[in-house]
């Protein structure tokens, strides 16, 4: 089994999305069975909190539900998961200072490294601005879980 975590500031917003998106797609590929997907957080700011409910209601709007309560993500989930998904070059960098060994960085990414032509950049913190950004969110997310799971079906032999 394949297990991917994505992972922003708060898990309101960005990584929820991410989940919820990369989860669709998995069941549509029906491989729920060989593919295991959590989000978390870099801070404990909204700590078993539900997700955001604007993301939610953008989210369901396009068939995504987005469920489950943040989580802050911990020096053993590297031990979890094989794929790191970090939403921001930020969460990225706090990410990085809890790995313990090359195989532990090895495992994180900026999620738009897995959008075609994105070149890494950030996917935006939605949270303090207009509903337009939770649009934009949901867009860049499709794309690059639509990278990532042809990434990981490739590596893994997934068909």
């Amino acid at each position: 089994m394949v297990h991917v975590c994505f992972v922003c500031l708060g898990n309101i917003c960005r990584s929820p999305t991410g989940e919820a998106i990369f989860r669709h797609m998995v069941a549509e590929a029906g491989l729920e069975d060989r593919i295991g997907i959590d989000s978390a957080g870099t801070s404990g700011w909204h700590l078993e909190e539900a997700p955001d409910a604007r993301a939610t209601g953008f989210a369901g709007e396009r068939g995504y539900e987005l469920s489950g309560l943040s989580r802050q993500f911990v020096v053993d989930d590297l031990d979890r998961f094989d794929y790191v998904i970090a939403m921001d070059g930020q969460n990225r960098t706090d990410l990085l200072s809890l790995c313990r060994t090359d195989d532990d960085r090895q495992k994180i990414s900026l999620m738009r490294d897995h959008e075609p032509e994105a070149g890494g950049e950030d996917v935006p913190d939605p949270f303090y601005g207009g509903d337009g950004g939770f649009q934009v969110v949901l867009d860049m997310c499709e794309r690059a879980c639509a990278g990532l799971l042809e990434r990981i079906r490739a590596k893994h032999d997934l068909a």
